[in-house]
């Protein structure tokens, strides 16, 4: 199984339904809240190019985006092999 990486804020929708779709499929994950850390925030950042937006999402390392790029890969059928490893 791939190590999974999210970072996220409590309040954020986008972020509650990416985990969601994780815990559906049975993946663990790693969850790194940046709502009070702009340090944690700026690293995220670093990592995902640029993007400041939550949820950012790493499988194995690699930046997927955010909620909405990890729901099209998963209906486009290549979710599942990315979590697998």
């Amino acid at each position: 199984m791939a190590t999974v990486e999210i970072y996220t804020t409590p309040t954020c929708p986008f972020c509650h339904s990416a985990k969601a779709l994780l815990s559906k499929k049975g993946v663990a994950f790693t969850e790194t809240d940046v709502s009070r850390d702009p340090d944690l925030r700026a690293k995220m950042a670093e990592r995902a190019g640029g993007r400041r937006s939550v949820p950012q999402i790493f499988i194995d390392g690699q930046s997927v985006g955010g909620s909405d790029d990890i729901h099209a890969l998963d209906a486009q059928g290549k979710l599942d092999a990315l979590l697998a490893g």
